[in-house]
């Protein structure tokens, strides 16, 4: 009997919970709605209606991806599955590829052209296609003459406020030349576009300063997968592990990036995670200067997300006491639409 390739709709509960269980069986147990919520696509490979392969797609990450015990020996339907996904995303123009993975699975995805950017204990992250990194990294312009010291942010600015502000202006006076990658991923309040500008506003002051897109390469949490991790406990620690090391690997030596900035974190448990990560994976090769957080008169800190529930509390009042006059101008000017997208649903806690 010829095997057949065919979509499942996740919808459709007899599909889901085929492909669920089949997934089990693979060793796959999180199923969770910011997982699955993701999927654009999923195919199977049949051989007399038995499910013998599947995948999804999610974006232009190939996700919960396994096959049958059968076939694991051969390759053969990992291969098969693996090449449709990457066609279907062709038919869409698409032909850059991600994977995250278990590490027990990098060569697998090697042997199908994937290259690998960052390993751990936890998990994998591997490309295939164009544009790559090294692309991203020489669309960065880099400074003519040489310079002595460089240093490196990374924020999500969701929005920019007076803390984003002091801690660059931080950086700035203490190096030649700091880059500052504003993560590009369209999961917040703010989008990325928006994110971008605001963050270009409120340093323009600063003639050392560049700021860049962290394009794909600076990854926020909410798009980070994680469905082949046995235990949500891992999550933090997988997600700033593998961030951390891309950094480390690629983006530092490339930008010749020797301190990395990060503002001390007394609110959120993720971000000060992040931050211990951080300085467990690149020290000693790159120096980690954590800033304490700019505060207000009363003692509290600023915070992004203390902002964003103003501006749901359509409460402005004293907002230009957390963000510079760029910022308080782009809210004002788009107070409507920011609570309508609220209105519809995105998220104002977290990062």
């Amino acid at each position: 009997m010829a095997k057949k390739t065919k979509e499942l709709n996740l919808t459709n509960p007899e599909d889901f919970n085929l492909w669920k269980n089949f997934l089990q069986q693979a060793g796959i147990k999180n199923f969770s709605t910011a997982e699955v919520d993701q999927v654009d696509l999923t195919i199977g490979i049949f051989e007399n209606q038995k499910l013998l392969a599947t995948g999804s797609l999610a974006g232009n990450v190939l996700k919960y991806i396994a096959v049958s015990a059968d076939s694991i020996g051969t390759g053969s339907e990992f291969n098969s599955i693996v090449s449709e996904l990457i066609g279907r995303l062709a038919l869409q123009g698409i032909f850059h590829v991600f994977v995250f993975t278990k590490p027990k699975y990098v060569a697998s995805f090697q042997h199908l052209g994937f290259k690998s950017l960052a390993i751990s204990a936890y998990g994998a992250v591997l490309e295939r296609g164009f544009p790559d990194i090294a692309t991203y990294l020489a669309d960065i312009k880099q400074p003519e003459k040489p310079v002595k010291k460089t240093a490196a942010i990374v924020m999500n600015a969701n929005p920019f406020t007076l803390g984003h502000k002091f801690l660059v202006e931080q950086a700035a006076q203490k190096n030649d030349l700091v880059y500052v990658f504003v993560v590009a991923t369209n999961a917040g309040l703010f989008n990325a576009a928006e994110r971008l500008k605001l963050v270009k506003q409120g340093t323009q002051h600063l003639k050392n300063v560049k700021v860049v897109s962290g394009g794909s390469y600076m990854v926020s949490y909410a798009t980070f997968p994680a469905y082949f991790l046995d235990s949500s406990n891992d999550l933090i620690e997988y997600q700033t592990t593998l961030d951390a090391l891309i950094f480390k690997k690629w983006i530092a030596p490339y930008l010749k990036i020797t301190t990395r900035y990060l503002g001390s974190e007394p609110l959120s448990r993720t971000t000060n995670i992040y931050n211990e990560t951080l300085e467990k994976i690149l020290v000693p090769e790159i120096k980690v200067n954590i800033v304490s957080r700019r505060q207000l008169s009363n003692g509290e800190v600023i915070s992004a997300s203390k902002v964003r529930k103003m501006i749901a509390e359509n409460d402005l009042s004293n907002l230009s006491e957390l963000v510079p006059e760029t910022t308080l101008s782009f809210i004002r000017d788009n107070l409507a639409d920011l609570k309508n997208r609220i209105q519809k649903g995105m998220k104002i806690r977290g990062n």
